[in-house]
């Protein structure tokens, strides 16, 4: 009988390098790896549902935060099943809760995930590396810095809510390490065995 997979939680900021990673590490770790998370997600949306889990924290849309806890909950449980099937899953996210009102999402995926080995993954990016990736995209679709090179405030919001609580089995800092370095602290913590714990931490009490 097959292993069941594992799962990697990979937080961050947008433009942080989570996906990047991601990628890095499905090539490192092999087929059995697969990579999905907020892309994959907002590709399968309607419009009506958009940006979906890339909703911004600040509430600016409180007629789509009750189906967020929704997604997540699909997402995790794609997860969770293809892990009873010895698939593993690097999944990126920026997991927030600040929206009009707490949406408890980190319990709704220890929730889905209580029944995997899980690694939860904070990758961290200083606002300068990440207004530097901002500014290079060229599809217009990120905030970039204003004339007077200020950091527009959704940004700062991304970069101080992402990362709260902060539990997490691991960091990486993305302004340092290449997306393959990253890769590989994550496949040899994986490696020597050690259970993720920070994601229990989000279980309600029994």
């Amino acid at each position: 009988m097959s292993e069941p997979g594992r799962v990697v939680i990979l937080n961050g900021a947008p433009r942080s390098g989570k996906s990047s990673i991601a990628t890095a590490m499905v090539e490192l770790l092999g087929p059995s790896w697969h990579n999905i998370g907020v892309d994959s997600t907002m590709a399968a949306l309607p419009e009506t549902l958009l940006p979906g889990l890339g909703l911004r924290p600040g509430g600016e849309r409180p007629d789509l935060e009750p189906h967020i806890p929704g997604m997540y909950r699909q997402l995790f449980a794609t997860a969770s099943t293809g892990a009873a099937q010895a698939q593993s899953y690097a999944i990126d996210v920026g997991v927030h809760d600040s929206y009009t009102r707490p949406l408890a999402i980190w319990p709704v995926i220890a929730q889905e995930l209580a029944y995997t080995t899980t690694l939860v993954v904070g990758v961290r990016c200083p606002l300068n590396s990440i207004m530097e990736r901002r500014g290079a995209d060229t599809t217009g679709t990120y905030a970039v810095a204003g004339d007077d090179g200020a950091v527009p405030e959704p940004v700062h919001r991304w970069q101080h809510e992402v990362h709260r609580p902060g539990a997490y089995d691991l960091e990486v800092d993305s302004s340092v390490l290449t997306p393959a370095d990253a890769a590989a602290q994550i496949a040899h913590r994986l490696a020597t065995g050690e259970p993720g714990t920070a994601l229990a931490t989000h279980l309600p009490a029994s």
